[in-house]
């Protein structure tokens, strides 16, 4: 008698799955009968719902009650443990979801389920090569661990898991030559072991991983986050903001985390080479979640707060509040979120802060998420009252724009004074939107994308910026693409195998300003279309050559997205070249919050990245790459400060004159904190190549459009230039020295956390 196959219909389970509800309970923490806090407080509540995908113990729960459900058959059974199997995965508990895969594995086998039989060997080899990771880059954490191409101390000394990993992922090769996702797995688990590329079979093999073809380089940088203490714990998905916070000179690092039960951490610069975790004196301990934090004086005090935003992804699950957390100037924050009048209920992770109306004081533009047209969650502008308080207008000011909003970013592209809006959506919309003025202190936006030549293309997008890459004067728009089908592992193999990109896979877009309102994509002339699906990232100029360098953190939620970030040199302002398997710095983890920052004052810029995936089972070790010097190209910072204008300059320009090699050059730099996803610090960090001396250092004040120009300016110092002052001041700051534990790179042993 012939054996009946069983063939698993996901979507016919997912159908039946729905039918089912799960209660949860959100508490309200009563409060003086304060009906505003109240709100406050319930929003920042974790809703445990099976429909939130991010929320995978509400969904444990809900397979663990589907068990119990009698004569559910066994069609549904065994899709109800697959999808445990996953969940566990997300959680973290790789050894738990090993053992049901392997039930279901043996049980497809047995009643000759190809299909489903193959379905399951790939997450199980899955299983196993994140339980590897545990093993060895969690509980086994090195220097040199998950940087791709793996080598040296990232090596495994436990390849047990790898092992399996390797056979499953033969088995389902064998059945499926094409499956390039797991051919991409393949390759990195033998990496892991130090196997690859002589013990990969030759029809699997993806070659040149290891191999470094960019004809440019960079030195190598090193990871000192454990020595430092910025990676004793493993956080999701989060920002990071490098600056300043206690006006000390010294730049300070804090973090944050999308996870509603993980806390802000604070780290205060020592000055000595040291830092120290100040998380729960500061306040900002008490504060949880964020999936994204930006840094601005809003209250001209002198000192920088931070806004924390909050609801990115969850859909109709996101409408959780932003926070904003006034620095008080003694080391500690304060919430005032709701005396300030920016408590509202919106998903959102980006936001940009800017003086719109030019009136001296920050406003807050805030891109929101708009998943359904049902529910829509609009754009807000939030125009400072100068008393600490904020006023709602995005209706009035023209730039309410609904979108499923991923990154926004503020700058004058047309230099007429008045700071503009670019908005990078994941549903295929781009908005620029031209500041004309302002009326009655409210400014007055035009959606000018079409005449600017920005909607040629619709396509997903996600982290976005302004800079002047090409160093003419005149603001370009750097956007990257986020659009794509499967796991980045599909796209990552089909990029070295030099193979056609999946359907509708986007690339990364930057488009020159062409100095008449309107821009041109110059993507490919620069090097740059290619896929990279960044998540967190952020510019700099890492060698000190005058052109802006940037660090791309990639990912997406599936655990076999397991692909590099990506750290791209700009050539001149001709080309970008991919430096990073020279620079050591493709972290195979998901980066986020990404900043560029010269932290230890040796006059070249640092990368500190917040890693980490959506789920438990993805948390990770922050990176912090400390720049060896690439060159002995010359450099000055410069500290802003405004009087008529905003305290912290954002929107100042700067132009740094100088001779190079005996041919005249300009440098153009804005006063912002970068992309739109991590914040570098305002101290403004500038490479002028070989010049000996800058002939001119010019700065644009944004309020009242005050030229200061200061002549034969030394190169290495520090300065701190007021508005209106007559000149700079000199700044004594102590270069920092960071030593490795026990002078070398060893293995560090750490306790696994979370």
């Amino acid at each position: 008698m012939k054996k009946k196959t069983l063939v698993i219909s996901i979507a016919g389970v997912v159908a039946f799955l729905l039918l089912t509800s799960v209660t949860y309970v959100c508490v309200k923490n009563y409060r003086n009968g304060n009906e505003t806090f109240l709100q406050y407080r319930a929003g920042l509540k974790k809703i445990y719902h099976k429909d939130n995908e991010f929320v995978p113990e509400a969904q444990l729960a809900f397979y663990d009650s589907l068990e119990l459900v009698p004569y559910l058959g066994e069609q549904k059974a065994m899709a109800v443990q697959f999808y445990k199997a996953m969940t566990l995965l997300k959680l973290g508990q790789e050894k738990q979801s090993i053992g049901i895969l392997m039930a279901l594995a043996a049980r497809a086998d047995s009643i000759q389920d190809l299909r489903f039989s193959m379905e399951v060997k790939q997450k199980l080899a899955l299983a196993y090569v994140r339980l590897g990771e545990r093993n060895n880059c969690v509980s086994n954490h090195s220097s040199g661990s998950c940087i791709f191409p793996i080598a040296g101390s990232g090596v495994y000394m436990d390849p047990s898991a790898s092992l399996k990993g390797i056979e499953l992922y033969r088995q389902v090769l064998q059945m499926n030559p094409a499956d390039l996702e797991s051919k991409w797995m393949l390759n990195i688990a033998y990496m892991t072991i130090g196997e690859y590329p002589g013990s990969v079979p030759s029809n699997l093999l993806i070659p040149g991983l290891d191999k470094d073809t960019c004809s440019w380089k960079m030195k190598p940088f090193e990871d000192f986050s454990h020595e430092l203490g910025l990676n004793n714990f493993r956080s999701q998905a989060g920002g990071s903001i490098v600056e300043d916070f206690n006006n000390d000179g010294y730049l300070d690092i804090v973090t944050s985390s999308w996870d509603l039960d993980e806390s802000m951490h604070y780290f205060k610069n020592n000055a000595d080479g040291t830092f120290s975790d100040v998380s729960k004196t500061s306040g900002l301990e008490a504060i949880k979640g964020g999936l994204n934090i930006i840094q601005a004086d809003y209250n001209n005090d002198g000192f920088m707060d931070i806004l924390v935003l909050r609801g990115a992804w969850l859909g109709q699950f996101g409408t959780q509040p932003n926070t904003l957390l006034k620095n008080n100037g003694d080391g500690t924050f304060t919430d005032v979120t709701i005396e300030s009048g920016l408590l509202s209920f919106h998903p959102t992770q980006t936001a940009t802060w800017a003086d719109f109306n030019n009136d001296g004081w920050l406003d807050l533009f805030i891109g929101n998420e708009t998943t359904s047209m049902g529910y829509p969650h609009p754009s807000e502008l939030y125009i400072n009252n100068q008393d600490g308080t904020f006023r709602e207008v995005a209706q009035l000011a023209g730039c309410a724009k609904t979108g499923f909003m991923k990154g926004v970013t503020s700058g004058d592209y047309n230099k007429d004074g008045w700071p503009d809006i670019f908005i990078s959506c994941r549903d295929g919309q781009k908005f620029l939107l031209k500041n004309k003025g302002a009326e009655s202190n409210i400014p007055q936006f035009e959606d000018v994308t079409h005449e600017a030549g920005l909607d040629h293309e619709l396509t997903f997008t996600f982290p976005t910026w302004f800079w002047d890459y090409n160093n003419d004067g005149w603001p370009d728009i750097f956007v990257c693409g986020y659009q794509f089908r499967g796991s980045l592992g599909i796209t990552a193999a089909a990029e070295a195998l030099n193979l056609p990109m999946p359907q509708k896979t986007s690339t990364m877009y930057l488009y020159r300003n062409n100095h008449d309102g309107t821009f041109t994509d110059v993507s490919k002339d620069m090097g740059l279309q290619r896929p990279v699906f960044s998540m967190g990232s952020n510019f700099g100029d890492l060698d000190n050559d005058g052109w802006p360098d940037m660090y791309l953190g990639t990912g997406n939620p599936d655990f076999a997205s397991l692909v590099p970030n990506r750290l791209f040199r700009n050539i001149e302002g001709r080309q970008f070249a991919d430096v990073t398997s020279s620079a050591r710095v493709g972290n195979l983890q998901k980066g986020h919050g990404v900043a560029f920052a010269d932290v230890d004052n040796d006059g070249d810029q640092d990368i500190f990245v917040e890693v980490g995936g959506a789920y438990k089972g993805d948390a990770y070790y922050n990176s912090f790459y400390v720049n060896p010097g690439q060159n002995d190209n010359n450099w000055i910072s410069v500290q802003l400060e405004g009087s008529r204008s905003n305290r912290c300059a954002i929107g100042a320009h700067i132009t740094v004159g100088f001779r190079e090699n005996g041919v005249k050059r300009n440098v153009y730099m804005d006063v912002n904190s970068g992309g739109s996803f991590g914040g570098n610090p305002f101290r403004k960090e500038i490479g002028i190549g070989r010049a000996a001396i800058i002939d001119e250092l010019t700065i644009q004040w944004p309020t009242t459009g005050i030229v200061q120009t200061f002549k034969n300016i030394a190169p290495r110092q520090f300065l701190k230039i007021r508005e209106g002052s007559d000149q700079p001041e000199k700044v004594s700051i102590s270069r920092l020295e960071f030593k490795h534990n026990n002078g070398n790179m060893n293995r560090i042993s750490c306790i696994p956390g979370k």
